[in-house]
């Protein structure tokens, strides 16, 4: 039997990456949810494509239900959407959450690229903060997944730390965050109850290089 998959913003860059490494899998039924679905027509014959928001209950209550996985790539008010989800999952027996927040969420990057981090997105990382202990709070197996500092690079070197460890890791593309995503969509028993940092390995600083 085949494990359905629900991506929530499916539109997104790093979304569609863990689209192009999910969609030849034949133990995976991929549904790609998105406000906005002209930018996935490519996948008609691999996924299930649906058009919704996450804002609104209905459309996010008949995308949920029946899943196995719920992945969620989203921007926006952070807090809200990551309760909406919980609710919904809730409400439909559904138990194995990805959620995509960001760095530093912990304050666990130490040192100059810490302070640096702070000042850049500090301000903007309340929502984040909120979305994370609404997940953690919940009864839901969850992996909560922060990257570092995003590049387009072709790439997909990446290694992992696990909430209370030092974040050191000032880059990581995008692909590469992907590829961790699919690996734990393929492999749902790995890293839950769990909120892992990516980042390229042996890319350490005060800051990105691209900054």
């Amino acid at each position: 039997m085949s494990t359905k998959v629900l991506v929530l913003g499916a539109r997104g860059a790093i979304a569609q990456h863990v689209t192009e490494f999910l969609k030849e899998n034949k133990n995976i039924e991929l549904t790609l949810f998105a406000r906005n679905t002209e930018h996935l027509n490519q996948y008609q014959s691999s996924a299930n494509i649906v058009k919704g928001d996450v804002l609104n209950p209905n459309d996010l209550n008949n995308a949920i239900k029946d899943q196995d996985v719920v992945y969620a790539n989203l921007s926006g008010p952070m807090d809200k959407l990551a309760g909406e989800i919980v609710k919904a999952m809730d409400k439909n027996g559904v138990k194995r959450l990805i959620f995509v927040t960001s760095l530093g969420i912990y304050h666990e990057i130490p040192g100059k690229f810490g302070a640096w981090n702070e000042r850049m997105i500090g301000k903007d990382l309340i929502p984040y903060i909120q979305a994370a202990d609404i997940i953690e709070r919940s009864s839901l197996n969850y992996t909560i997944v922060r990257p570092s500092w995003l590049t387009d690079k072709d790439e997909v070197e990446y290694e992992t730390t696990q909430k209370g460890e030092s974040f050191l890791g000032t880059e990581v593309s995008r692909k590469a965050v992907a590829a961790y995503i699919a690996n734990i969509i393929e492999h749902p028993e790995k890293d839950n109850k769990a909120s892992v940092g990516v980042n390229k390995p042996g890319i350490y600083g005060d800051k990105p290089v691209f900054y």
